[in-house]
């Protein structure tokens, strides 16, 4: 196993392999420093972590931290969890989690938040897989609830980490499931929904927002490439429309891709990381 002379590798070397949570989080919210997964072995620049989750199962996430860019990595950092879509975890993800991680001088973990991946967008990514994982949940449900706080519980224990400045970054299936966890769990700082899913019963709960968020969304989502009636664009539109007519702190960026053109397209990809990574500075890091 490759080691990087990081926190992560520090804390191994010092205390064993399990790190517990800092204080203020859960004890079973612990990580376990891991190998990298199969299909993962060449992604260079993070850790892997292994993390329990309440009610069974173990989630494989990378640690990204800021190496060089726009923002100097000194004391104790902003994190953000990344949280992928219905098309499972995957290489894009751990690469976004780097990204962010150097853009806007964050640590950022790339979580799998269940074990099954597919549907039309899974052509857009390269899987990494993670059976250990739950099976995939509902983004309102509370197995997807247990697997985000898993994950958030985790992020916050990292060494050289601000846990009370964390954000949830998800991509569809991914975004819903951050979404519902700031309208049910709270206690982030701020998140970014990049084609997520707005059922009319979340549109109806923008009052209850209590956080900023960034909402990135193609105009030409749809099913053909892994969306479904809820990620429509007409959908993001009415629920920024809502944020804003609730006196929400809301940015929205449209784009002329479809569901997946995070991933699809080169310049809208480079595009929505300087968004991300704005939005995380300005909301985590100042």
């Amino acid at each position: 196993m490759r080691m990087f002379a990081g926190p992560l590798t520090l804390a191994l070397l010092l205390g064993g392999s399990t790190v517990s949570a800092q204080e203020g989080v859960p004890r079973d919210a612990a990580f376990t420093v891991a190998r990298a997964p199969a299909g993962a072995d060449s992604l260079a620049g993070v850790e892997w972590i292994r993390v329990p989750v309440r009610g069974g199962g173990t989630l494989t996430a990378a640690v990204a931290r800021p190496t060089a860019g726009r923002t100097a990595a000194s004391g104790p950092l902003p994190v953000v969890v990344v949280l992928h879509g219905s098309h499972g975890f995957a290489r894009e993800y751990v690469r976004l989690a780097r990204d962010l991680a150097r853009e806007a001088g964050v640590v950022a973990v790339a979580g799998c938040w269940f074990a099954e991946g597919g549907g039309a967008g899974a052509r857009f990514v390269t899987p990494i897989p993670c059976p250990e994982a739950p099976p995939r949940p509902t983004a309102a449900s509370a197995e997807a609830r247990a697997a985000v706080d898993a994950l958030v519980g985790a992020a916050r224990a990292l060494p050289g980490v601000r846990g009370d400045r964390l954000a949830l970054a998800g991509h569809s299936r991914g975004g819903g499931a951050a979404l519902q966890y700031v309208l049910a769990v709270g206690g982030v700082r701020a998140a970014v929904l990049n084609s997520a899913g707005y059922p009319p019963q979340v549109t109806a709960r923008a009052p209850e927002v209590r956080v900023p968020l960034l909402l990135l969304h193609g105009i030409a989502d749809g099913p053909a490439d892994g969306g479904s009636e809820f990620t429509a664009i007409a959908r993001a539109r009415a629920f920024a429309s809502a944020l804003r007519d609730a006196g929400k702190d809301v940015e929205a960026q449209f784009f002329e891709g479809g569901h997946n053109g995070l991933f699809e397209s080169p310049s809208q990809y480079d595009a929505s990381v300087r968004l991300m990574a704005d939005f995380l500075r300005r909301r985590l890091t100042r």
